[in-house]
């Protein structure tokens, strides 16, 4: 059995035990020392093992961190357990921050038994850092962050080479929630870039706001483009079309029938394309649009069939220099913009 294996049966062990644990000392004894076992430590050899492991912290005389793993007769690893049910903040790692001061430590590590946090002292010598450079989690297991698990098994111990890795990987987790922050709620400098060549006008608050529900929208699109791209290439790997553009969005169903005042709307659009080739309309849940041919990439079009407006989008090209986006309320209004229709059907048509 492999460690990937053995991890994720330690989690379903431990998914069925959780609700009978009920103290910080069954806490350990029943998860976090197994834990430990599975990454190849000897938790009941005291020369290995250190539970209660005691050093003079400055003016803290006589303190204990709950686990120390000695490598060569030194702290290598401190481990602070807590309560299976207490929520992981700061505040927890005082203790830590301590003793890794004191001693020759190299890492340390937070956990109620479920979340592991990894520190180490990459931003300055012999001073833990406040923030992990890596969290593990038994209940949302990640290959990526069990390849880095696997770094803290006893038999492939590097400290040269977990610290090399260290500093990436707390800097992508960092931006990774900087990213998730800013897809949740994107802030006005965020906004600002992304608008500066789009919006000629003055960016005020009220024109931040508004493009603000905009920028949100257009981020979660786009990461379902590129799943919808990714489970296309999966399902049909025939398909050999490079993912330079991400094609359209959520979900896409069979079954959904365009009705006639859809349909009326991209023979429309088509009629002013004017072309003899392969014109294909799709629906989603969300909107209608055409492509050329059946590739995903060569999307000319979305239709949002809104209720209090009808939105029409063009696919936006690094080198579009118009606006992509329009509300119309009468189908001849398109004919207004039917140069751009038809420039863009030819950017598509070189993809």
């Amino acid at each position: 059995m492999d460690f990937i294996e053995k991890i994720t049966q330690f989690s379903k062990r431990i998914e069925q035990i959780k609700d009978n644990i009920s103290t910080e000392e069954a806490t350990k004894t029943s998860i976090i020392l197994p834990f430990f076992q599975l990454l190849g430590y000897d938790v009941f050899n005291p020369f290995e093992f250190v539970p209660e492991y005691t050093a003079d912290a400055g003016t803290k005389k006589g303190e204990k961190v709950d686990y120390a793993i000695i490598i060569n007769k030194e702290p290598l690893i401190l481990i602070e357990a807590k309560f299976i049910n207490t929520e992981l903040v700061p505040k927890h790692i005082n203790q830590l921050l301590r003793y890794f001061t004191v001693t020759k430590a190299k890492f340390g590590i937070l956990t109620n038994g479920i979340i592991y946090h990894f520190y180490s002292d990459l931003e300055e010598p012999n001073k833990m850092d406040s923030k992990p450079f890596l969290v593990f989690d038994l209940f949302n297991i990640k290959k990526d962050k069990i390849e880095e698990l696997k770094r803290f098994q006893k038999e492939n111990l590097n400290i040269k080479s977990i610290l090399n890795s260290a500093s990436d990987l707390k800097y992508m987790t960092m931006i990774k929630d900087e990213i998730a922050e800013q897809v949740h709620e994107p802030s006005d400098q965020l906004i600002k870039m992304l608008i500066k060549n789009i919006y000629p006008g003055a960016k005020t608050q009220a024109i931040m706001d508004k493009f603000r529900d905009i920028i949100k929208r257009a981020i979660n699109e786009y990461m379902n483009d590129i799943i919808s791209e990714r489970l296309n290439a999966v399902i049909s790997p025939e398909n050999t079309a490079p993912t330079v553009m991400s094609p359209p969005s959520i979900p896409i169903k069979s079954d959904m029938v365009l009705t006639d005042e859809e349909i009326e709307i991209l023979d429309y659009v088509k009629n002013i394309i004017n072309t003899d080739k392969n014109i294909v309309y799709k629906k989603t849940s969300r909107y209608i649009y055409m492509q050329i041919g059946e590739s995903s990439l060569k999307w000319i079009c979305r239709v949002y069939m809104q209720k209090s407006k009808q939105t029409f989008i063009l696919h936006k090209f690094l080198d579009t220099t118009y606006e992509c986006e329009y509300y119309f309320d009468a189908i001849d209004q398109l004919n207004l913009i039917d140069e751009l229709i038809i420039d863009t059907f030819k950017k598509c048509c070189d993809l």
